[in-house]
C-alpha cells in the first residue's frame, strides 16, 4: 500500500480529529482513519486482531441477533466513526498488529522496528482504524480476527507481543493488565478485598494479586452471579471465600457481605464486571472510608457519586484507569507464575 508522508502531527492525536474540532480523539465524533496517508510522528500498523472490550461486546449481543449482525454494527460503528468507538457504552478494546512504518520524528527514541508484533495499549476507541475484512468473530472471547490498518499517535501506548505466550492469550490478558497493577497498587496487608466479577478475566488476575498483597492476615471475597462461574472460580484456589449473589441487587449483597464480615465489610471492592447498574452494590459492600476501585467500563459514574451521596457513604471512588505504570509486565508475570490461571486462561483465548 502506497503511502504518502505529512509533517507536523500532534504528539496527541489532534490532527486525526475530523468532528468536533479543537478534541481529543477519545471524545471526537469522528476522526481520520485514512491509513494510505500518515503524518511523521505515526506509527502505521498491520492489524490481525481486535479484542473488543467486554462492555462493548456484551451491549452488542444483547444488541444483535447472531454473528453476522454483530460483525456489521463494527464494520458500521468504525465506517462511522473512523475508530471503534461503542456510541452505547463508550468503549473501545484494543488490537494485534504488525508495524508497517515508523515515523521519522518517533524513530530515534522508538524501540520497534518493521515487523514487530505489538499489542496496543490504548483504547479502540481513540485508536484511528481502519477494516479491509473480517474473517471470524468468537463470541466467547471478544475477539474479532480482521485484516485491516490502525495508527498509533506519538503518546499512544503499546508492547511487543511475548514470545512465550500465545497471541490471543496475550492480547486477553493484556487487555485488562491495568486492573491487577491497579490491585496491587491499592491492597494493603491484613485488608477485605471484595471483587465481584472475580471469575471474570479481569476478575481472577485481580483476585491473585489481591490474594498476594493481602498476606495472611488479609481476605479475599469473590462473588459471581452463577452456581458455575462460582464453582470454576473456586478451582483456582484464589478467594478465601466465593459467593454466588447478583450484583445489581445492592441491598442482598450487601447484607451477604455484611453477615460474613461481622459488619465490617470490605477495606477496598473491586467491580469487574460488565454490566449496568451494580454501583450500589459496590458502595454498599464498602466499609466506611473504604475505597471502590471501578474497573467496569459498564460503570456510570454519576450513579456512583449520587448514590454514594444518597446512602450517606464517605468512600474514597477510582476510576478503571487502563493505563497503570507497569501494568502490562504485571499481568503477563501472573499468567507466567501461575500455571492454575495460565491453563484456565488457554482453555477459553487459545
Amino acid at each position: 500500500m502506497a503511502i504518502t508522508v505529512h509533517p507536523d502531527g500532534n504528539p496527541f492525536g489532534t490532527h486525526r480529529v475530523l468532528k468536533p474540532r479543537g478534541v481529543l480523539p477519545q471524545p471526537a465524533e469522528k476522526i481520520d482513519n485514512d491509513c494510505t496517508r500518515v503524518w511523521d510522528n505515526e506509527l502505521l500498523i498491520d492489524v490481525q486482531y481486535l479484542n473488543i472490550d467486554s462492555a462493548s461486546f456484551t451491549q452488542l449481543k444483547a444488541e444483535q441477533e447472531d454473528d453476522e449482525s454483530i460483525i456489521n454494527r463494527i464494520r458500521e460503528i468504525v465506517n462511522q466513526r473512523g475508530k471503534m468507538h461503542n456510541p452505547v457504552t463508550g468503549s473501545g478494546g484494543m488490537f494485534i498488529g504488525t508495524v508497517e512504518y515508523i515515523g521519522e520524528k518517533l524513530q530515534p527514541t522508538c524501540t520497534l522496528t518493521v515487523g514487530d508484533k505489538i499489542v496496543s495499549l490504548v483504547s479502540l476507541s481513540l485508536t484511528p482504524l481502519r477494516i479491509d475484512k473480517v474473517i471470524a468473530l468468537n463470541r466467547e472471547t471478544d475477539q474479532v480476527q480482521i485484516s485491516g490498518k490502525a495508527v498509533l499517535f506519538a503518546n499512544s501506548l503499546y508492547t511487543k507481543l511475548p514470545e512465550d505466550i500465545p497471541e490471543t492469550l496475550a492480547l486477553a490478558v493484556l487487555d485488562v493488565c491495568g486492573a491487577p497493577a491497579q490491585t496491587a497498587r491499592l491492597v494493603q496487608a491484613g485488608d477485605t478485598v471484595i471483587i465481584i466479577g472475580a471469575g471474570g478475566k479481569s476478575g481472577i488476575l485481580c483476585a491473585w494479586e489481591a490474594r498476594r498483597r493481602a498476606g495472611i492476615n488479609g481476605r479475599v471475597i469473590g462473588i459471581e452471579y452463577s452456581d458455575e462461574s462460582a464453582v470454576e472460580l473456586e478451582k483456582l484456589n484464589l478467594c478465601h471465600e466465593v459467593k454466588v449473589l447478583d450484583a445489581q441487587d445492592a441491598v442482598s449483597c450487601f447484607t451477604a457481605m455484611h453477615d460474613l464480615t461481622e459488619g465490617r465489610l470490605g477495606d477496598l471492592v473491586i467491580n469487574c464486571v460488565n454490566i449496568p447498574d451494580t454501583e450500589l452494590a459496590s458502595i454498599m459492600m464498602c466499609k466506611e472510608n473504604g475505597v471502590v476501585y471501578f474497573f467496569s467500563m459498564a460503570t456510570s459514574f454519576t450513579k456512583a457519586a449520587l448514590g454514594a451521596e444518597g446512602i450517606g457513604k464517605d468512600i474514597d471512588m477510582i476510576i478503571g484507569n487502563g493505563y497503570t505504570r507497569g501494568h502490562a509486565e504485571t499481568a503477563l508475570h501472573i499468567i507466567r507464575e501461575s500455571r492454575a490461571i495460565r491453563k484456565k486462561y488457554e482453555e477459553s483465548y487459545v
